[in-house]
């Protein structure tokens, strides 16, 4: 529990898990749109928040002092944006708050909570999206000290843990095939179906490979302008069948939970091809290419499983390295509850010594002439007094003996009086 009067971290959003790509591609705030979403919020009493708007979340990190009521303004802001009944949103959005909701953040910072565990690009993104919260004037020191411990342990996940190695691997594993497959890349052209992040991983690696020709497709209403500001080519997604009988390689990273790319649809751009191979690397999560169409004569299909298996051990170490980086969430989100909880502390110790500093001067005002025994005897008397009545008063009542006893404990404790001999 945070102390009275301290605003306490919750998170709302829509990630890969909880909705689909529909709603969060409706739900996207862009960077021209962040003034106005940190505008709405400001006005619903929301004055410290983050947005975090990519291919796997749309999510607001937030402080406030009534964490609940703030959530239903997001909830109700997401719900307008997205154009539909806030009740037909709420099975696709999380809302958290206090250490759930740390933990959520942390573990987002350190690539947990991605499509892909361990790529890259999201911790660029959280810290971007800081800056611009920050430029916005919705920064305060609350929230900033949970991103600070969110990067601190996003670098000991990085720094500690094999995760951070996969997607780099993973994408290395695909340019290899792919020059196996294809043999020289700057003749090959490349299909890229979606925008998610561990796409984008691996088509740079198969730039920087050589591929020099790059199309890029998908559902997103944001695929063209990701096209141009790439400079790759564009086609709409109704024309994704009729666009693959060009294409060398093929790159889907969609995951909407159904096949974008069918037995069907491959063997008729195979024949098409007259049969020259054709490597495709689904990356979607879920798949987005049906594993049938690797039985294809001509067709190369390798997920994100089967690259793993060729550039690293196998499921188990990006196991073993998930469960230490989630060790390592865990010990961090310890690590800023004492911090808060010191902090919490801090004016209570404070107001303590003023008050025994203003005893103090009383007793020197009063006895001007006492010597250093008479002084100190009347400045315990004085500083027991309070302390003292209060005891005998939850004595006193039978209904508050468990106070008393909380007390008695706490006194015990914080002066180190050892336990009771009853």
């Amino acid at each position: 529990m945070p102390a009275e009067g301290r605003a306490e971290p919750f998170v709302v959003g829509a990630n890969h898990r909880s909705s689909t790509v529909a709603l969060r591609d409706r739900m996207f705030i862009d960077e021209a749109k962040a003034p106005l979403v940190f505008e709405q919020l400001a006005e619903s009493g929301i004055e410290q928040a983050l947005l975090m708007s990519t291919c796997d979340r749309v999510e607001v990190q937030a402080v406030s002092k009534n964490p609940d009521g703030a959530a239903q303004s997001i909830r109700g802001m997401l719900a307008r944006m997205a154009g539909i009944g806030e009740g037909d949103l709420a099975d696709q959005v999380y809302c958290l708050s206090g250490a759930a909701a740390v933990r959520h953040i942390f573990a987002v910072a350190s690539s947990l909570d991605s499509q892909t565990i361990g790529e890259p690009q999201v911790l660029g993104q959280m810290k971007e999206s800081h800056r611009l919260a920050r430029s916005s004037g919705m920064i305060g020191a609350e929230l900033e000290s949970v991103l600070q411990s969110a990067y601190v342990t996003a670098k000991r996940v990085r720094s500690e843990t094999e995760i951070g190695h996969r997607p780099v691997s993973i994408a290395a594993a695909a340019g290899r095939i792919a020059r196996d497959v294809q043999g020289d890349l700057g003749q090959a052209a490349l299909f890229v179906v979606g925008l998610a992040d561990m796409g984008d991983i691996i088509v740079d690696q198969l730039r920087a490979a050589g591929v020099k020709r790059v199309t890029l497709c998908g559902p997103s209403r944001r695929t063209a302008a990701a096209a141009r500001r790439n400079g790759y080519n564009f086609v709409s997604f109704e024309a994704l069948e009729d666009s693959l009988k060009a294409a060398e390689i093929i790159v889907t990273a969609v995951g909407t939970g159904q096949f974008l790319i069918t037995p069907e649809m491959m063997e008729g751009a195979l024949r098409r091809r007259r049969w020259r191979p054709v490597l495709l690397i689904d990356a979607g999560v879920p798949g987005d290419i049906d594993p049938a169409v690797g039985a294809l004569d001509g067709a190369f299909l390798y997920t994100l499983d089967d690259l793993e298996r060729v550039a690293m051990e196998g499921r188990s170490t990006r196991g073993a390295a998930a469960g230490t980086a989630w060790r390592i969430v865990d010990e961090e989100v310890a690590s800023w509850r004492r911090a808060e909880a010191a902090r919490d502390a801090a004016p209570a110790i404070t107001a303590l010594r003023t008050r025994f500093e203003a005893v103090r001067a009383e007793i020197l005002d009063d006895t001007p002439d006492a010597d250093a025994r008479d002084a100190t005897r009347q400045l315990i008397n004085r500083l027991l007094h309070q302390p003292s009545r209060a005891m005998r008063s939850f004595a006193e009542q039978a209904d508050e003996m468990q106070e008393l006893q909380e007390a008695d404990r706490l006194l015990r404790r914080l002066f180190d009086l050892g336990g009771r001999e009853d």
